[in-house]
């Protein structure tokens, strides 16, 4: 069997270091709502070919006790713009490192890829804290 020229790309993915993303306490903590964010200009590096993937990523989360901090999630985003990382990588490792940042009740990320030789790639990762499990919000998509 041939061995594919995609092994070991992202052997070390999950240990990649990013910028932490900050935090801000919701005075809101006993009520559920969803807090969307769109990133419309989202990039990273294919680490096949090394040319630029261009998203659209959306984060909708239920937040807990902390909000994401804005100014931090855009530093954030742009650290990517130099990684060689596929699609599917990047919408869990954000998944792990902001779930991890905010400790929401419930968080989906969405990553819609423009489409490359004719194919369009959307990626969606969920997270539901243990604790609480997925409360019962309506909401655009729901």
């Amino acid at each position: 069997m041939k061995k594919s020229v995609y092994n070991g790309l992202q052997d070390k993915i999950k240990k990649l270091k990013t910028p932490k993303v900050e935090v801000w306490e919701n005075k809101y903590p006993d009520r559920d709502y969803v807090i969307t964010i769109d990133i419309p200009e989202f990039t990273s590096i294919c680490p096949k070919t090394g040319l630029p993937d261009f998203a659209d990523i959306v984060i909708k989360y239920i937040p807990d006790r902390d909000c994401l901090e804005l100014k931090s999630l855009k530093y954030y985003t742009v650290f990517y713009r130099d990684v060689g990382i596929f699609n599917e990588h990047v919408v869990n490792k954000m998944l792990d490192d902001l779930a991890k940042s905010c400790k929401p009740r419930w968080m989906e990320i969405t990553g819609v890829f423009n489409a490359r030789g004719g194919i369009k790639t959307t990626v969606s990762a969920e997270y539901q804290n243990d604790r609480r499990g997925r409360p019962k919000v309506k909401y655009a998509g729901n």
